[in-house]
């Protein structure tokens, strides 16, 4: 068994609770209210480029070229979706990219990132690959499993097949090669580091789908 493997094992439960949260469920039956979708788009928005941030860390530490260019890729793919994908689904929204950006930040969101910032910048590359994985990989699993049924809201169906598709689970596949090559490599201490990271960041990618369904913000 890879490291990945460990990894997805010890973060399974908590994947299987995203599998069964309202919002999911709701943008595969497509009974999901759009209030709620909106409150997601805005905040992956947000999010995304702090996640940008954290993929340029990784690929400025990485244990060799090809995994830095890998890196570099990403965070500029991200940042590309926020600004394409994310364009596309808000105008269909009624929001425009300047009112996007006007929101707020939420709570759930602004710690997410810190996390994920926190651990790239202040544990080793394999902590901070530990912690960027589930945004990856649950994102591919989600998209895979909702790609099934697809959605009968087209605005919905739109979502599904970006992650689900192809394209996305080859990017997944290449962070997920790594992982294992890197496995090994590890000790006991920093494995069940980047153990709990990810889970973590695991638990973090279900509070954010609640927090679009709770459509949050700052209580004070």
């Amino acid at each position: 068994m890879g490291f990945s493997d460990e990894l997805w094992t010890s973060g399974a439960g908590v994947y299987e609770r995203v599998r069964e949260h309202p919002f999911l469920t709701g943008l595969a039956d497509g009974t999901l209210p759009h209030a709620a979708f909106r409150h997601f788009v805005v905040q992956d928005a947000h999010y995304l480029r702090g996640f940008a941030r954290a993929l340029a860390l990784l690929g400025a530490r990485a244990p060799g070229e090809a995994d830095t260019v890998m890196f570099a890729q990403h965070a500029a793919g991200a940042i590309a979706a926020e600004q394409d994908m994310h364009a596309e689904l808000a105008d269909a929204l009624g929001l425009t990219a300047e009112q996007a950006a006007a929101e707020p930040v939420a709570p759930t969101t602004t710690a997410y990132t810190s996390y994920l910032l926190a651990t790239c910048h202040g544990g080793s590359f394999a902590e901070g690959l530990g912690a960027v994985l589930p945004c990856y990989w649950i994102y591919a699993r989600v998209g895979e499993a909702l790609l099934e049924g697809s959605s009968p809201d087209p605005l919905y169906a739109r979502w599904i097949a970006m992650y689900g598709g192809e394209e996305f689970q080859a990017v997944v596949d290449a962070v997920l090669a790594l992982t294992d090559r890197l496995g090994p490599a590890l000790g006991d201490a920093e494995r069940e580091r980047v153990r709990e990271h990810y889970v973590t960041t695991c638990r973090y990618e279900w509070m954010f789908w609640d927090a679009a369904w709770r459509q949050e913000t700052w209580p004070v």
